[in-house]
């Protein structure tokens, strides 16, 4: 299973008065993603610290990261066919 951790950089988040986020997905048997862990401050730092430690591919990308901490725990990144196509998506 390949996992990836998206993250809201410290000087980013900071600048723009938020605290660090980091969002860690995983790709499994089905046909998404799934948030496996998601966290602020602290805990996104261990967060990072536990992905570095693993060799998990990181990004960098804070408006991804906020989009991905919407999502709850143990549920898969809803998937559309395109831009605007994500499920509740109005027309």
């Amino acid at each position: 299973m390949a996992e990836e951790t998206t993250l809201s950089p410290p000087e980013t988040a900071e600048t723009q008065g938020r605290r660090p986020l980091a969002v860690a997905l995983r790709e499994g048997p089905a046909r998404a993603p799934r948030v496996v862990a998601k966290g602020r401050g602290k805990l996104a730092e261990q967060i990072l610290a536990i992905a570095f430690d693993r060799g998990v591919k990181v990004r960098s990308d804070a408006d991804l990261a906020e989009i991905l901490a919407a999502i709850e725990v143990d549920s898969e990144v809803p998937l559309g066919d395109g831009p605007g196509d994500a499920p509740g998506d109005a027309p």
